[in-house]
């Protein structure tokens, strides 16, 4: 194992299987994220969502997939292009990955693939204990899905944030108030039928925490884009503080808890939870 490598495994202390796996995919990102620098995709896009959060601003938990958006409409784009970027840097790590693109079913403007790996195989690799790798099945495969929009609302700006590891290299990124924005639009309009995406509602409370500044202009774009604000005013704060006071009262408080719980550490900082703590902390968000 690299030296790297094992600079970024010490981040972790990892005890259960889950830690592990956890680990195991957020050196994967980290990876892969510097592949496609070196691929120059940030010349054409930027980072945003929970794992940009995860990696470039130290947000407390786990996040899955690697979330981008094109700086301007591309209907051409194709993540194919990047396919050997990615698996050339991988490999020269010791980690074996497979690409897939994933096929539409319908039309629409998100870009996917996925990233697999045997699991068991690269545990091995970082050096798990014999009894964590006992449980797993020797075919259990661990996914990264890669999704790019390659129609974006417009109005976001973007910057350039260093990486150190495993060797430094540059990531453009959604500034922070467009990923607040990009998050409150999630918060407000996510349509997940009958379920409730905690992993939303924590990083509400994380921004509220350290970056509380929110482009309004950028979240009206993303709601009409969407089909979620029709008004012919604008979108302002007391409209804002409205919406999110109504979906306050339609949350299911629990199951928001039940859901981002496998994703974080100190599953205390859940406890709070209630509509009432969400209903005083909103007051907190700053709009420009």
């Amino acid at each position: 194992m690299s030296e790297a490598l094992q600079q970024m495994l010490e981040r972790y202390r990892c005890q259960t299987r889950d830690d592990y796996v956890h680990a195991l995919r957020e050196v994967l990102q980290q990876i892969a994220l510097l592949g496609l620098w070196r691929g120059k995709f940030f010349e054409h896009a930027a980072f945003y969502g929970g794992t940009a959060l995860r990696v470039l601003y130290g947000l407390d938990r786990y996040s899955e997939d690697l979330d981008f958006s094109l700086l301007r409409p591309t209907s051409t784009f194709s993540l194919e292009a990047y396919e050997e970027s990615l698996r050339r840097e991988l490999a020269s790590f010791g980690f074996e990955v497979s690409f897939h693109i994933r096929r539409k079913s319908k039309n629409t403007a998100i870009e996917s693939a996925f990233l697999k790996a045997n699991t068991l195989q690269h545990l091995i690799l970082i050096k798990a204990g014999e009894a964590i790798r006992r449980q797993l099945h020797n075919d259990e495969v661990l996914k990264i899905k890669l999704e790019v929009d390659t129609d974006p609302p417009a109005g976001f700006e973007t910057e350039s944030r260093v990486v150190l590891l495993p060797v430094p290299f540059a990531v453009r990124v959604y500034s922070l108030p467009d990923l607040f924005a990009g998050k409150m639009h999630a918060v407000l309009c996510r349509k997940w039928k009958t379920r409730v995406k905690g992993r939303d509602w924590y990083d509400l409370v994380w921004y509220l925490g350290h970056h509380p500044r929110l482009r309004l202009s950028h979240l009206e774009s993303r709601m009409r884009f969407s089909g979620n604000w029709t008004e012919a005013a604008a979108l302002d704060r007391p409209g804002l503080l409205a919406l999110l006071r109504t979906k306050i009262e339609q949350l299911d408080v629990k199951q928001a808890q039940a859901e981002v719980a496998a994703y974080v550490r100190e599953k205390s900082a859940l406890e709070l939870w209630s509509t009432t703590f969400f209903q005083e902390i909103i007051h907190r968000i700053e709009t420009f």
